[in-house]
Parts: structure tokens; sequence; C-alpha cells
């Protein structure tokens, strides 16, 4: 991934995080904090648009995920969590979205948790990790 040289996200546009560069298929970019939500223009076979994802540490957008995603799935497929095993208890999380004032997308993070981003398919999968 190069290095984007972005500012804070309260601070950027759209078109900025529509800028970035994507994940290469598989990579693995470690821990971030907080996921952007960022509506393509594509049209999935399902019918719904597609997404985009912009993982951020510290407040800076680090890159682009998915794109081809209508679907995200909260704390993975069926939201049990990273390593979720069937009939076990999990603690609930704090997720969180917010509205950023100058691009007006969807900001998402979890009190207390890092997040870990899945393979980016059809469905798009995002983790609360203790970290």
């Amino acid at each position: 991934m190069k290095n984007n040289k972005l500012k804070c996200i309260t601070e950027c546009t759209k078109k900025e995080l529509e800028s970035l560069s994507n994940r290469k298929y598989g990579e693995d970019i470690g821990l971030f904090d907080s996921l952007i939500i960022l509506p393509t223009k594509d049209i999935h076979d399902s019918g719904y648009r597609c997404m985009s994802f912009v993982a951020v540490k510290d407040g800076i957008p680090i890159c682009l995920l998915s794109g081809c995603s209508d679907v995200v799935h909260i704390d993975g497929i069926g939201g049990g969590g990273k390593g979720y095993k069937y009939n076990t208890l999990q603690m609930p999380k704090a997720w969180s979205i917010d509205c950023l004032a100058k691009s007006g997308l969807l900001n998402i993070w979890v009190d207390g948790y890092k997040l870990f981003a899945g393979l980016s398919l059809s469905s798009f999968e995002i983790f609360a990790i203790k970290g």
C-alpha cells in the first residue's frame, strides 16, 4: 500500500477518499480503528448498490477495501465475531456509527476494540478484535 498522505477523516471529501489505493486481494492491513462506508456507482447483481470501505487508523484514512460488496456483515456473518463457536456466549460490543460532516459518509467503530476486515467478496465481513 502506498502512503496516501491524506488529512484527518473529518476534513476529507468523498472524492479524496475515493482516490485512495485499494488493498491488494488477501493483503493483511492489520488492525484499524474505524471503517467508512463509501457507496460506489456500481450496481451489484442483487440489484443493490456496491460499497467500498475506507480503513482508518488514528483518524487518517489508509486504504480502500472491497468495492464489490452489496452487504456488510457486522462482526462476521451471523454476528458472532471472529472465531465464533456455535452455542458459546459472547459479550455484546458497543458498535457505533457517526456521519462525517464534510463528506456525509458513515463511519463505524467499536468502543474498546480494533477492527479487522475479512476477505472482500460480494459480502464484506468486519470484525471487532480486542487490541
